[in-house]
């Protein structure tokens, strides 16, 4: 999928997640994804960062939909990154994460007073072709009207059909502690 596609994509899905007005609708570009692969004794660090991506969350319903580009995420060697892309994750074939899914108990989340609240988002996390059903415990932080939230799970790689070859076994571990963190912002009115 192109980056002109992924783009028309999350727009549709903004589109179609627009069933109430805008104000009840919170979204951001720049959701920061990183996770880390690493095996327990491995010499090198398998860690990596995406950041930018998106989500929309709909205050109303507590509907949410987070999507990232595999290609977007970035190593700290090129190597790396081309493994990650093209033996691990085959990101041409399958080139974006996502998740689709609603908090369970959004309405004790007041995006209008300061404060740290506690949620629940249960929901469809889909990478490499599989889905699964999963829920993820997210912190949202008010402060001065700005909303944050910050969400820490794992991920075990066999659950998704993600190979890891014998020869890096050592380096690249069973699980993927994966960490996303964004300030979602009013989505604006396109008129």
């Amino acid at each position: 999928m192109s980056y002109k596609n992924f783009i028309a994509l999350t727009i549709c899905s903004i589109a179609l997640f627009s069933t109430s007005a805008h104000a009840q609708k919170l979204f951001t570009r720049n959701a920061t994804v990183t996770f880390d692969a690493t095996a327990a004794n491995s010499p090198e660090t398998i860690k990596a960062i995406n950041k930018s991506g998106t989500c929309v969350l709909d205050k109303s319903t507590g509907a949410v939909e987070v999507a990232v580009l595999i290609k977007g995420f970035v190593f700290e060697r090129a190597l790396m990154q081309e493994h990650f892309n093209e033996n691990y994750m085959e990101s041409d074939k399958y080139s974006k994460a996502t998740f689709i899914g609603k908090f369970e108990n959004f309405a004790a989340v007041d995006t209008g007073k300061d404060g740290t609240y506690n949620a629940k988002a249960t929901g469809t996390f889909s990478i490499h072709g599989v889905t699964k059903s999963t829920t993820v415990p997210v912190t949202f932080t008010v402060k001065n009207g700005a909303v944050s939230a910050t969400a820490n799970f794992s991920v075990a790689l066999a659950d998704h059909n993600i190979d890891i070859p014998s020869t890096v076994a050592d380096k690249v571990g069973k699980i993927a502690k994966v960490s996303v963190t964004t300030t979602l912002e009013p989505l604006k009115s396109s008129k």
